[in-house]
């Protein structure tokens, strides 16, 4: 079990009248919270805990395909985080924003979805009539299946792990699984649906959008298109922006007084964005489990009315606009790699394919004898990723954006220094490395702007 407890700078909430407000990540592998405060003088103070969900559980249906967590493992990690910040903390906190990891789905009875105890420090919920969360990773959807299902009147295409994309997969493949659910949402949906005890799951844009057939335009469903081929539509959740409220808290929970606001569900990505950018001729690039270069496009940008499944450029509804996501992608090999300043070898790092090119796999080419040291297959192995970045998402590009800088984040980056001599060599402008992304931060300060 892993557990990080930080404080950075003061205490938190410590000050009578600072305005205190909980994030929260429900991420992939671990849960974060972070408790964020602003002191009279403007400066950001943190506290953060996170733990390993440890959630990762069997798919029956889909067999080696699926990708399936264990929704009470999520919530217990959840807990878990909670109960360790000082009480005289969580009772200051009026505010609470939540993100987490986006696509997927859990569905739930209204209701039932959670039970309500109390306990020590207050009111906790254990999840009720709750199916797994099937994840963003899940590849149950094969392309043949994606294909027949209707094209969306949206600027994204539907791929494997959307919410929309397994509600249909279940209706074809195992449509009793779906009878006892009357709600469904992401993770981080169904958090806020249970704190705020809402009747109807409550979705931002941002979490609509990922779940494909969305029209962010009119930030609407595809109903008429949903209807013609049978899709449920009752369990399609509301829609609300992002940065607004869900609803109050019925229950103190945690110490955290009852009657607190509670946000609208937002995406981690744009989170954790939103926790580094400061300009908007800022570019964020983070490398860690994946890389992804985002840019924000200019107020007013309107994205195209229909998905290029070939494009390798994604555009994700942001908090005042739109984003640009490229794609999902350690001290010997780093020295070794040091002293190799080019290769001939030539490394094609994609071993999953990226979404718009699924099958783009892995390749190695140019390969000769005296290209097979441990510096020379660093170097191309780094030389690979960034360049594989910049084949979606060209200089050229962020030069047209007008972004004068680039936010360097993530641990793979801040710890490869060979990663940073490619990034600076691929794309000339100033790099400032340090900006690691928090979406459990970039969540809690989204509700500590709100005004």
């Amino acid at each position: 079990m892993m557990a990080d407890n930080q404080a950075v700078g003061l205490s938190p909430c410590a000050t009578p009248g600072t305005v205190c407000v909980l994030g929260i990540d429900l991420g992939t592998t671990s849960v974060k919270a972070a408790l964020v405060a602003e002191t009279a003088q403007g400066q950001i103070v943190t506290q953060s805990c996170s733990r390993e969900t440890q959630a990762q559980a069997d798919s029956p249906a889909a067999g080696a395909q699926g990708m399936e967590q264990d929704v009470q493992k999520i919530i217990k990690a959840l807990n878990e985080c909670l109960a360790a910040f000082p009480q005289e903390h969580l009772q200051r906190v009026s505010r609470i924003g939540i993100s987490g990891q986006m696509h997927g789905v859990v569905f739930w009875k209204t209701n039932q979805g959670c039970k309500w105890a109390e306990s020590g420090t207050g009111h906790t919920f254990q999840p009720g009539e709750v199916s797994h969360l099937i994840t963003w990773q899940d590849g149950r959807c094969s392309s043949s299946f994606l294909s027949s299902l209707p094209q969306p009147q949206s600027h994204l295409s539907v791929a494997t792990g959307f919410g929309c994309a397994t509600i249909y997969w279940y209706l074809k493949n195992s449509p009793d699984f779906l009878k006892p659910f009357d709600a469904a949402g992401t993770i981080h949906d169904y958090v806020v649906a249970m704190l705020c005890d809402l009747e109807r799951p409550l979705m931002s844009v941002q979490n609509a959008a990922s779940w494909g057939y969305f029209n962010s335009r009119s930030k609407s469903w595809n109903t008429e298109i949903l209807r013609e081929s049978g899709f449920p539509l009752d369990l399609l959740p509301e829609v609300g922006d992002p940065g607004g409220i869900a609803g109050r808290m019925p229950h103190d929970w945690h110490g955290i007084p009852k009657g607190a606001e509670v946000g609208i569900a937002l995406g981690d990505f744009q989170c954790s964005v939103y926790s580094c950018m400061t300009e908007r001729t800022d570019a964020v690039l983070n490398i860690s489990t994946s890389a992804q270069l985002t840019v924000p496009m200019p107020l007013g940008f309107q994205p195209p009315e229909t998905p290029d499944s070939l494009s390798a450029v994604a555009y994700f509804p942001y908090f005042d606009g739109y984003d640009v996501l490229e794609s999902r992608v350690y001290t010997q090999m780093i020295n070794a790699a040091l002293a190799q300043n080019a290769t001939r070898l030539s490394i094609c790092p994609t071993v999953f394919g990226e979404r718009h090119m699924p099958e783009q796999l892995a390749s190695v080419t140019s390969i000769a004898a005296s290209e097979l040291s441990l510096g020379h297959v660093t170097r191309a192995l780094c030389h690979g990723i960034i360049q594989n970045l910049h084949s979606m998402l060209p200089f050229q590009h962020l030069k047209e954006a007008g972004v004068k800088r680039i936010l360097g984040s993530g641990s793979a980056l801040s710890r490869n220094e060979v990663l940073k001599q490619e990034v600076e060599k691929t794309f000339p402008l100033p790099v400032i490395y340090g900006k690691d992304v928090d979406a459990a931060v970039g969540a809690a300060m989204v509700m500590l702007h709100r005004r």
